[in-house]
């Protein structure tokens, strides 16, 4: 096959979005859409990606970094125009352009893959995705030859009522001969109801010139979806949804209720694991075989182990061990990592901690900045305190240690081996290992005297009013 290239469109400033973000860099499935786009097309092979931008570049530029190469459309004049912005990197360039739109993040890598065979094998010029929609109102019309051939394309403000009757749509996306493009864009006018140079305009040069014009209609209408506003957002954010969920399945992993969870792409799924309703799989996130994950877990960017439960609780930046449980109604925030058969309980709340295996913090506890040992056991309510006000500390607990409840352990400290923190003691020295430690006051019974307390308080009560 010929060198791939490919032309991203991305100069739009998407003012139907009506928002301060740049069109293209709005997520679907957890991605900007344009990040789902370049992806797309350096998995079909690309080459060379030029990204055209224009309004927000630098955000565009910020998101890719040196990942593509970029051409920057300072007018808006038309997508003919967009593409000839690519000129002085590309014209000279032997082999097939892909070009696509930066808002059309459902087109996928396997209809790319045949377009591209369609346009090597039939030795076209050019090469147009199309697809068959019942309304067709807004779209550009595919206008087919008696042969099947692609004759021209219409922009739908310029379709006469015949060409309007039409209902295969250009989706935007196409394959092209790269030298045969850039030589035609040059003859391309701007003599339409937008004053615009269109780069459907070069199907029908091509036409005229005799050339072979192809078009590849996909089966799937959602890639015919270019988001121009929040209402198009939601609707690709739906499909998204369902082909990320379907994909699971099919990889063997059981959803109960797909319609009420959220998976964004990328996120890796083992075999057999269940996720229960109202769960949130976000990006980055690796989940190994055989766990529980839900209902209402939401986790983002985090790795999971094989065997792993994880129910009505918040994971973000951390690392769960094999056969390790975490909830309900934990918190579990940046730089946590938690060892084999590790519990963590309801209303636990860990940040930068490392617990290793066998160790449970069961509930009502904060643990921050601290390197837990094996087979520790956090009594209710114990914690570490960390902060200062203006400074982090670290707790360090050897194995088989136990902490009891309502314990305060002052960073920095360090509590040895096999050691024992009674429960309702602040700890502000290092406890040996297998020592005992204990810091309250002994407690006093004073006879009779609650008696005396309330008497005193129901008194001043009558007294006032």
């Amino acid at each position: 096959m010929k060198k791939v290239m490919a032309i991203v469109l991305a100069a739009g400033q998407g003012k139907r979005m009506k928002s301060k973000l740049y069109k293209v860099l709005h997520p679907v499935g957890g991605k900007p859409m344009v990040g789902h786009v370049v992806d797309i097309v350096k998995e079909a092979a690309s080459e060379r990606t030029v990204v055209i931008v224009g309004h927000g570049a630098d955000m565009v530029k910020a998101h890719f970094g040196e990942a593509v190469e970029y051409a920057l459309q300072e007018q808006q004049l038309g997508t003919g125009h967009a593409v000839r912005q690519a000129e002085e990197l590309l014209g000279q360039e032997e082999g097939t352009t892909i070009v696509i739109c930066g808002d059309t993040p459902l087109v996928q890598v396997s209809t790319i893959e045949a377009m591209l065979k369609l346009h090597a094998d039939r030795g076209a010029a050019a090469t147009v995705l199309s697809a068959s929609f019942d309304n067709p109102a807004g779209y550009g019309r595919v206008i087919r030859g008696e042969d099947g051939a692609v004759q021209r394309i219409v922009e739908h403000k310029d379709c006469s009522p015949e060409e309007a009757a039409v209902k295969e749509i250009n989706t935007g996306t196409y394959c092209f001969d790269n030298r045969k493009l850039f030589d035609a864009l040059g003859k391309v006018t701007n003599g339409n109801a937008q004053g615009e140079y269109y780069l459907t305009d070069v199907i029908g040069i091509f036409k005229e010139a005799g050339e072979v014009i192809q078009g590849y209609c996909t089966d799937d209408v959602a890639e015919a979806i270019g988001v121009n506003d929040r209402v198009a957002l939601a609707e690709a954010e739906r499909f998204m949804k369902e082909r990320i969920n379907r994909q699971h399945l099919l990889n063997g992993v059981t959803i109960i209720d797909p319609a009420a969870t959220y998976i964004e792409a990328g996120v890796q799924i083992g075999s057999d694991t269940v996720i229960y309703p109202g769960t949130i799989l976000r990006s980055g996130t690796v989940i190994g075989s055989d766990c529980i994950i839900g209902p209402q877990a939401d986790i983002a960017n985090s790795s999971v182990a094989d065997g792993a439960t994880i129910a009505h609780s918040v994971v973000a930046g951390s690392v769960i061990g094999e056969e390790s449980s975490v909830g309900p109604y934990a918190n579990l925030r940046p730089g946590t990592k938690l060892g084999k058969g590790c519990k963590v309980g309801d209303f636990v709340e860990l940040k930068n901690a490392t617990l290793d295996d066998g160790s449970k913090v069961s509930h009502l506890s904060y643990i921050g900045d601290a390197k837990i040992g094996k087979d520790v056991n956090f009594g209710c309510g114990a914690i570490t305190v960390n902060y200062d006000g203006y400074n982090k500390f670290i707790t360090e607990i050897g194995d088989n240690a136990f902490i009891g409840s309502n314990a305060n352990l002052i960073a920095p400290v360090t509590i040895g081996d096999g050691a024992y923190v009674v429960a309702g003691t602040t700890v502000t020295q290092d406890v040996p290992a297998g020592d005992l430690a204990i810091a309250r006051e002994r407690q006093v019974n004073k006879p009779g005297y609650a008696d005396k307390i309330r008497a005193r308080a129901k008194a001043k009560k009558e007294r006032t009013q």
